[in-house]
């Protein structure tokens, strides 16, 4: 017997499409066919296992990865879209499961991650007397989604499916959820077939390009003397990142990125000057307050970048770049906004500047780049105590994978050195949570990278506290066989958090003492190789074999208990008082 993903539409003698009766959960499938989508990051329950009863007939066009805890199942969503390119697809149950996604939603949503995540929903007439497993995720999941619908007839899933990925992935990326009844699942229609979104009434999603703005801009660099470009994941986003380098080179422009936009060009090109931020570069920080000119691409001015904005580039001219108009002058006023996709603005401008260099301006950041070598990053990447340090871990690893990995973080001290030390050749090469500093966010996100990008090395650089928050995602590795590499840089402290405590309050460590289990005979239970180091001559030796073993690795790194991320630029200070210990 014929099954219905064998063959979704019959056609008449003449050749006309005629429809074919399905349930909503088969449709629903044949969309996702449709869209492009070959994995999804999923855990069944009730109201949502009509849809996995459909999936059973779609196992050789749908790969599905079975997680461990719906969070972990959004984050490898995530991992997956941002290695990718593409848009992160996870399925989860109704109450609980569908709550487990909220802190993942709420990650997405702020970092411009285009997801799309279907939850099962209770039958439509109990909806509203609190049966079982029901809850109100439309309103629960509304201030951290780009939109969310709730289906409660069949008939409309492939239209609401193609709106959900339009919106997702246009414009400025982010997270959409569907939110679909049991009776929607199983109630049979007639398919038509899938019909992918182009254009949705009331909804732009760029901006008209307003060239004389741009124009406008072009002068401003023109008669520049000290300009500065910040950049930000809009480039990745935006694909732009060949315009982008264009555009610097033409203009001979220092730029420097935050941690989102990591990667968008080589860490070694000469006009990469480093990361902005808290914990970013010397440079890049004193020197925001001394260009004539800030030229922001894709990037929002969050308040890790800005320090006090009462203090942030006042005698700066602002051009800012950006596709979402919101961004725009709310917390840096613009002396001259660009709307607009920058795959499209920056050629523009690019066309606009003239051909410059600017040999005093960029040595100027060399000099605080030796500044920061001195004090800071010789003895981070080569010390010489005897403990190791996360830098050289970092480092080491630079050396063995040339800049080819992906490196995915989680949150907290490993956060900001790998992203300030970690060698990227290639774009979407750094994964990581940004703007809502999602701890146990690497071990599942890695995951789903590898899954988007089976052709890379994918390493998890991540700290003893987030490793144990999603731990149990080492069960869907041992499951789906990917290929992993895990380091747990161990320094026995929730360590951001001990680093403010010793600074800002006195050394109190108050409940930052973090116990750990034996990694490795957790990660062996799994089924997953490991090894744990404590001296420096077993390093190098160590990061080869995990990188070479065929399959999963996790290697434990007992690094330096009580080591500082330094530069840092201390909260409620200017980026210009950013101390160098």
């Amino acid at each position: 017997m014929e099954t219905a993903q064998q063959e979704v539409l019959g056609k008449t003698e003449k050749g006309i499409e005629t429809s074919v009766e399905m349930t909503g959960s088969a449709a629903l499938l044949e969309g996702l066919i449709a869209e492009g989508i070959d994995t999804i990051f999923g855990y069944p329950g009730g109201a949502i296992m009509p849809i996995y009863d459909a999936l059973y007939d779609y196992q050789d066009r749908l790969k599905h990865i079975l997680v461990r805890h719906e969070q972990g199942g959004i984050h490898a969503g995530q991992g997956y879209a941002r290695a990718s390119g593409k848009v992160g697809v996870v399925f989860a149950t109704s109450g609980p499961g569908a709550t487990n996604l909220v802190t993942g939603l709420a990650d997405a949503q702020i970092d411009s991650t285009p997801l799309v995540c279907i939850t099962g929903q209770v039958f439509a007439h109990l909806l509203g007397t609190d049966a079982f497993q029901e809850i109100d995720v439309i309103n629960i999941t509304s201030p951290v989604t780009k939109w969310n619908y709730q289906v409660t007839d069949a008939t409309e899933i492939p239209e609401v499916l193609a709106k959900a990925f339009y919106i997702a992935k246009s414009g400025r990326p982010g997270p959409v959820l569907i939110d679909i009844t049991k009776n929607a699942q199983l109630q049979k229609f007639n398919f038509s077939g899938y019909t992918p979104c182009r254009h949705i009434r009331s909804y732009r999603p760029k901006p008209i390009v307003r060239k004389e703005y741009v124009e406008k801009a072009a002068e401003l660099i023109n008669a520049a003397e000290k300009p500065f470009v910040l950049w930000g994941q809009g480039v990745v986003l935006g694909n732009a990142e060949k315009e982008f380098q264009a555009f610097i080179e033409k203009a001979g422009i220092p730029s420097a990125w935050t941690i989102l936009g990591a990667g968008a060009i080589p860490s070694d090109h000469p006009l990469n000057v480093g990361m902005l931020g808290m914990h970013g570069n010397y440079g890049p920080n004193v020197l925001t307050n001394e260009c004539d000119v800030l030229i922001a691409i894709g990037m929002r001015f969050d308040d890790r970048v800005t320090g006090r904005l009462d203090k942030y580039a006042k005698q700066a001219k602002v051009i800012h770049l950006d596709i979402d108009p919101a961004e725009i002058d709310k917390n840096v006023q613009s002396t001259v906004p660009v709307w607009g996709d920058c795959k499209e603005t920056l050629p523009l401008l690019t066309s606009m500047v003239n051909e410059r260099q600017h040999k005093d301006w960029l040595e100027r950041f060399r000099d605080f780049e030796q500044k920061e070598i001195d004090a800071v990053i010789r003895e981070e990447l080569f010390p010489s105590s005897e403990e190791m340090t996360m830098g050289e871990v970092v480092q080491t690893l630079n050396e063995l994978t040339g800049g080819e990995a992906i490196v995915v973080t989680d949150v907290g001290q490993h956060q900001m050195v790998a992203c300030r030390y970690a060698k990227l050749n290639h774009t979407r090469s750094n994964i990581t949570s940004g703007g809502l500093g999602t701890m146990g966010f690497a071990l599942p996100a890695a995951i789903g990278a590898k899954f988007g990008a089976q052709d890379r090395t994918v390493v998890a650089i991540i700290g003893d506290g987030g490793i144990q928050m999603t731990i149990q995602e080492l069960g869907t590795i041992m499951q789906s066989g990917v290929n992993v590499k895990i380091i747990v840089l161990n320094n026995q402290f929730l360590g951001m958090v001990r680093q403010w405590q010793q600074l800002f309050h006195d050394r109190r460590y108050s409940f930052v003492d973090i116990t750990s289990p034996d990694y490795v005979k957790v990660a062996e239970g799994y089924g997953i190789h490991g090894k744990s180091i404590a001296k420096r001559e077993y390093l190098e030796d160590a990061l080869k074999l995990m990188l070479e073993h065929e399959g999963p690795y996790l290697l434990e790194v007992m690094v330096t208990k009580e080591n500082n991320v330094f530069p840092m630029v201390p909260q409620g200070c200017s980026v210009s008082e950013i101390r160098l210990k």
